[in-house]
């Protein structure tokens, strides 16, 4: 295994807005941060088409053309940015020890987590057998393979509704397939799904199978009132159901919930081990949004500063 021994000042894992703006800060504050992608760069904004909340851009712009201006300002400062996730962590003495790929060690004094979240799967064989297939979590890079087709959406969220909306682009009926009578998804995306003519929701039901062989060709409902089953002929099947922080390497040494959120000191990023800290979506439950994870990789960094400031580990 190939070893940098001389330690980093800061490796921020996870190349999302919470992570680059983490960067920002840190490389301001000339501490000469160094970023590891991880395996889906740019974070779940990476496949969102249209970011309409983000502030600064009154029309509007393209996930990835998001993330690409915050890498650029991130660089511009300083910020190393190198490609590779990280696989293992030893939290127990500093400098902390990282592993790249199970190849290259390094060593580093503090630590901002920023590893974000992944979708959540229904747990169906045939979902993962027919992935790619027909069934998909994102309607922004799927979605116009289902150009004049009916899809099905599961979920009641805001992603869910983003989805749905997304997919009346290209599909001739959305169905919003939900487990309970009513919407989890804010009032404004609520309203615009509810209007749109192309969306239909089935409400109180439940994806038990989704048939097809090569392919998606319908799903099958059980539908909680009657506990009668019902096949609906679709095919797409799109998941957006929540997600999961990415966050197992770090079980074993930083306090989280059942969930796997990492705990957080109240207005803070302070992890329970000293010098690691944590931001955005993977200690994030509730807000999950672009512009709050990138507030917390703000805090991220200025905490990790005064910490580093503090311990005597930089000037």
């Amino acid at each position: 295994m190939n070893t940098s021994d001389e330690p980093r000042t800061v490796v921020i894992i996870g190349a999302g807005p919470a992570g680059l703006t983490a960067a920002i800060y840190a490389s301001r504050a000339h501490l000469q941060p160094l970023v590891i992608r991880g395996p889906k760069p740019g974070g779940q904004l990476i496949t969102t088409n249209t970011v309409e909340n983000y502030p600064g851009f009154a029309q509007g712009i393209l996930g990835p053309e998001l993330m690409a201006h915050f890498e650029a300002q991130a660089e511009r400062f300083g910020t190393e940015l190198r490609y590779g996730s990280i696989t293992k962590v030893n939290f127990t003495r500093r400098p902390f020890q990282l592993v790249i790929d199970d190849q290259q060690r390094l060593l580093a004094d503090a630590v901002i987590i920023a590893t974000g979240a992944s979708p959540r799967w229904l747990g169906l064989d045939s979902e993962q057998r027919l992935l790619g297939r027909g069934v998909s979590s994102c309607a922004t890079c799927d979605g116009a393979f289902f150009k004049g087709l009916p899809v099905a959406v599961i979920g009641g969220g805001d992603a869910a509704m983003e989805n749905a909306l997304c997919l009346t682009r290209f599909s001739n009926r959305v169905h919003v397939i939900h487990r309970r009578d009513r919407l989890r998804a804010s009032k404004v995306m609520q309203k615009m799904a509810f209007n749109h003519k192309k969306i239909s929701f089935i409400w109180n039901a439940s994806v038990k199978d989704i048939l097809g062989d090569k392919a998606v060709e319908a799903v099958v409902l059980s539908r909680a009132e009657t506990d009668e089953y019902a096949c609906l002929p679709v095919s797409g099947v799109f998941i957006a159901i929540g997600h999961r922080p990415n966050t197992a390497i770090f079980r074993p040494w930083l306090r989280m919930n059942k969930e796997g959120y990492i705990f957080t000191r109240p207005y803070s990023t302070y992890t329970s081990v000293a010098g690691v800290f944590a931001c955005g979506d993977a200690q994030d439950s509730v807000y999950r949004q672009a512009v709050t994870a990138a507030g917390t990789g703000c805090m991220a960094a200025i905490d990790a500063e005064r910490w580093l400031q503090k311990e005597g580990l930089i000037g």
